[in-house]
């Protein structure tokens, strides 16, 4: 039974693996590189393409006894730019309605930096619960909700027309989730912080090279 459990939990980690790797090195690209929002995503995209064929590649292999052909090779490498695509696609566009506080944010969602959408529909896919509670904000809100105005946040839209911040609900979760939401979020190459100050939840935000101390 224990080497059951090893094996699928090792087989849930290799097909897992190749969209971490997106998120990762996406992430990375533009955190050490300033690079723009989608020229990040084609260096992660490249870079999961890469993964993919070697996983056919073996599998390949391993039924065949053969690398394969030119042609194998090529339909291979079609196949997973194809996965790439769709799966990046349905990510940045698309963003569950029961998922969201209000159906305003599923608009707001579409507002936030690309990597943002990536890493949290990502996320979504494999936490059916996760709730996402703000996203865009103007200097009012804060006024609204009783607080000072930032003259400087990440919620607010930046300079590229993106907003580099978004909130989650951690109010009725287990303390253990919210620990692996916030593990998750930092390992892929984003600041977390607990806020309580209105209601309890967890800001994620991505590192804005024109401004590198906000939040």
């Amino acid at each position: 039974m224990g080497r059951a459990l090893r094996f699928l939990l090792f087989a849930i980690l290799l097909m897992v693996l190749p969209f971490i790797l997106l998120i990762r090195i996406s992430v990375y690209t533009h955190t050490e590189y300033a690079m723009g929002a989608y020229t990040s995503l084609l260096v992660g995209g490249l870079s999961t393409c890469i993964l993919l064929i070697l996983y056919f590649t073996i599998i390949h292999q391993f039924i065949t006894g053969k690398l394969g052909d030119y042609a194998g090779i090529k339909r291979r490498s079609l196949i997973a730019v194809l996965i790439v695509l769709l799966y990046g696609f349905h990510a940045l566009f698309f963003f569950s309605s029961g998922q969201v506080k209000s159906q305003d944010l599923r608009l707001e969602f579409l507002e936030m930096h690309p990597l943002l959408r990536l890493s949290t529909s990502t996320l979504a896919y494999m936490d059916e619960k996760l709730v996402l509670t703000d996203a865009e904000r103007v200097p009012e809100d804060y006024r609204k909700m009783g607080l000072p105005s930032k003259s400087s946040s990440l919620h607010y839209k930046q300079a590229d027309g993106y907003v580099y911040a978004l909130d989650l609900r951690v109010k009725g979760r287990s303390e253990f989730r919210n620990m692996l939401i916030t593990l998750y979020y930092r390992m892929m190459g984003f600041k977390t912080l607990r806020h309580d100050g209105t209601e309890d939840h967890l800001h994620v935000s991505l590192y804005n090279h024109a401004k590198p101390h906000a939040r």
